[in-house]
């Protein structure tokens, strides 16, 4: 018993048992993380939900003229052990984007709720004008002029998820002339997925032939351009505060304010790296296919904006459960020095049970988050959290001075937390500097113990 007792009172021991605890408690940690990316996961699913039928992250495209046209294909094959060389006559496609579109958005975001889980959707107004052209040296693409069947042109636009259509049907003039649409045969930007119209193109010939054209359609989160034209001009606006601008291409100008944002893009086809004119020749390279990507992804050669949540509370608390270890580390140094430097037993089921608060800490804050916000949250929790671990230290270090010292080593690392939370930038610099200051009061006040043994004698003066 008495070697027991002598083992307990070693300072060196008490340090070991103190790390092999906070070592312990981080299992619980990770439980905490794992928990929260669950959460998250749910929350994706109930976004999802709510946008169901509302349309996706859209990537609109276009618009762009097509002409069929007539070409031979030769074909080789095998017919009684010969080899066999055949002409066939088929019908092919040249892809003409515009020399110059100019395209303008409006979104309207709202904000839908269902049980405690949150979607950002909005409804947009697109208009535009494009103006097409033929090329003057058209036949170094493999068709002359008179190869074309102007009669059989179609005008395609592109929109990712066209059940998001709604409003007025979608209107396109050509020259003035309303056309009808019909569904299908969006450019590749978007999976095919859009709406086109059939024409005429023959005036094109002799001149420039103008395209206005606007549709109504809802979506969530992000909006993206495919652009297409020689100049594209895009321009957006939104009473949405926080915009996130995303892809190979980002606004030329921009305004964010308390009224919303405006963000306008000009990108030319130089940039894009592709021709104005190609056809689905076999040797032709597509023009649909210069890094887009459909779906609601942002390519590189694309431009978009995302309506986000000013707080991703999701983010938040996983950042906060990552800082876990700074707060059970300074909170047991502060009982460990109480324990050998001030002669406080603290034996390590009281440490358990002081990480054990401080872990719960992280579970509040993330069911406390989903349902009041997080800063709320973050309030309630840490100070339920403080109220409870300096009554437990009142207890366990026989001192209301001491629980005190307790209580404001926990709102100081609270305090510092949210900080940390709030400036990402010098989140690393400010939680060296803490470390720092915690390893230079420790050697401070342990300048003179005898970790082997009993604490050293103060010298007396000779």
């Amino acid at each position: 018993m008495a070697f027991t007792d002598r083992v307990e009172r070693t300072p060196a021991i008490k340090f070991a048992f103190a790390i092999f605890i906070a070592a312990l408690l981080a299992i619980p940690l990770l439980t905490v993380y794992a928990l929260n990316y669950d959460r998250q996961s749910q929350s994706e699913t109930a976004r999802n939900s709510i946008a169901e039928g509302w349309g996706g992250p859209q990537v609109i495209a276009g618009p762009l003229l097509v002409i069929p046209y007539q070409a031979d294909a030769t074909e080789t094959v095998t017919e009684g052990g010969r080899q066999v060389t055949r002409v066939n006559r088929v019908w092919r496609e040249l892809r003409i984007a515009p020399d110059i579109a100019d395209i303008r958005s409006t979104l309207s975001p709202e904000r839908r709720q269902r049980s405690i889980y949150e979607a950002v959707v909005y409804a947009a107004k697109t208009s535009g004008r494009a103006r097409f052209a033929l090329p003057a040296d058209l036949a170094r693409y493999g068709v002359t002029a008179d190869a074309l069947s102007y009669d059989r042109a179609e005008l395609r636009f592109g929109l990712s998820d066209a059940r998001g259509l709604y409003g007025p049907p979608p209107s396109v003039s050509v020259d003035g002339a309303r056309r009808l649409l019909q569904p299908g045969k969006g450019p590749e930007a978007t999976g095919g997925s859009g709406f086109f119209a059939a024409l005429d193109a023959t005036p094109l010939r002799e001149r420039a032939v103008t395209v206005d054209f606007t549709y109504d359609f809802r979506g969530n989160a992000s909006l993206t351009l495919a652009p297409l034209a020689g100049d594209t001009r895009w321009t957006v606006t939104s009473p949405w505060r926080h915009p996130s601008f995303q892809g190979g291409f980002l606004p030329t100008e921009r305004r964010i304010g308390d009224d919303g944002f405006s963000a306008s893009w000009r990108v030319g086809n130089l940039a894009l790296g592709r021709s104005l004119v190609d056809s689905d020749a076999p040797a032709a390279v597509s023009a649909d296919r210069s890094g887009y990507v459909a779906g609601g992804a942002v390519g590189d050669h694309q431009a978009g904006v995302t309506l986000v949540s000013p707080v991703d509370l999701y983010s938040q608390v996983n950042r906060s459960v990552k800082y876990g270890f700074l707060f059970i580390g300074f909170t047991f140094m502060a009982f460990l020095m109480f324990d050998i430097v001030g002669g406080v037993r603290v034996s390590a089921i009281e440490y358990l049970l002081v990480g054990t608060g401080l872990v719960l800490f992280f579970v509040m804050l993330l069911a406390f988050a989903e349902v009041i916000g997080f800063t709320a949250a973050y309030l309630v929790a840490g100070g339920a959290i403080v109220a409870l671990l300096t009554a437990y230290s009142a207890a366990v270090l026989k001192s209301r001075r001491r629980a005190g010292f307790i209580a404001g080593l926990l709102i100081a690392l609270y305090a510092v937390l949210y900080v940390l939370l709030s400036l990402e930038a010098y989140s690393l610099l400010i939680g060296s500097l803490l470390l720092f200051a915690a390893l230079a009061s420790v050697m401070y006040l342990t300048r003179d113990l005898e970790w082997g043994g009993r604490p050293a004698a103060p010298p007396t003066d000779a």
